[in-house]
């Protein structure tokens, strides 16, 4: 795990976290990064993303990376699910330390993030710690036929999927929001598809590129209808059915 000092600068508040510029952040906190991924070994991932553009390319965020072959990415890399949430919604506190994550070969994460914001409030940057924790899962799949279950993990926790590129990331955020409806796309009614485009919408789904072409390929529904159905959502009244 990271050291005490590495958590004490996670820790911080958001007020010491005000930054002009993303060269500033990169001077304090690249030293800071290979410090955090050596102590914790090559299972964690620290990573920094630059988020300072009016409207940033999530395709291409990460400008630094340390033990990278834990989620696949590199320089150059994508922002992953959460980061499309945040840009949705800069007016949110997105701080958040230890959530699961999942990576596209579906190992789970132990996962922290906080946010840098120039003297404006504007989101510059995020710093980002991933623990691959699917050594110790194993572990305990070993014994859990001797020791009680764990208790359920808290419905508000947010859950973060990576990926090579944003492609995987929106892939995995629709299956999740497919599977929590609990039934098959060809199962699925009108209102069905319309609450997994409202929770897409919710998590910044649509800030990504072709978003909303990935979402109506997966509901099996065209581009207009989608964009229908969105509109529906942001409504939040019924329209009526097309014929």
């Amino acid at each position: 795990m990271p050291s005490d000092a590495a958590v004490a600068m996670l820790s911080q508040s958001a007020e010491a976290r005000v930054y002009d510029t993303l060269d500033e952040i990169c001077a304090v906190y690249l030293p800071a990064m290979r410090a955090m991924a050596a102590a914790a070994g090559p299972g964690c991932e620290v990573v920094l993303h630059d988020l300072s553009a009016d409207d940033p390319d999530l395709d291409h965020t990460i400008v630094a990376i340390e033990n990278g072959h834990v989620t696949g990415r590199k320089v150059g890399g994508p922002s992953t699910s959460l980061g499309a949430s945040v840009i949705h919604n800069q007016g949110a506190d997105h701080d958040a330390f230890g959530y699961r994550g999942f990576t596209s070969d579906g190992r789970q994460l132990r996962c922290s993030s906080i946010y840098f914001r120039n003297r404006v409030g504007k989101i510059m940057a995020a710093l980002c710690v991933n623990v691959d924790v699917s050594a110790l899962q194993q572990a305990r799949a070993l014994l859990d036929g001797l020791l009680p279950q764990p208790a359920a993990d808290s419905a508000d926790e947010p859950n973060e999927f990576f990926g090579h590129d944003l492609v995987a990331v929106m892939d995995a955020m629709v299956t999740d929001a497919i599977h929590a409806i609990g039934r098959p796309v060809s199962q699925m009614s009108r209102d069905d598809r319309v609450a997994i485009v409202r929770k897409l919408d919710q998590q910044g789904a649509l800030q990504m590129r072709k978003g909303m072409e990935h979402i109506a390929s997966r509901l099996g529904i065209s581009r207009v209808t989608a964009y229908s159905y969105l509109d529906e959502a942001r409504a939040g009244q019924a329209a009526p059915e097309s014929a």
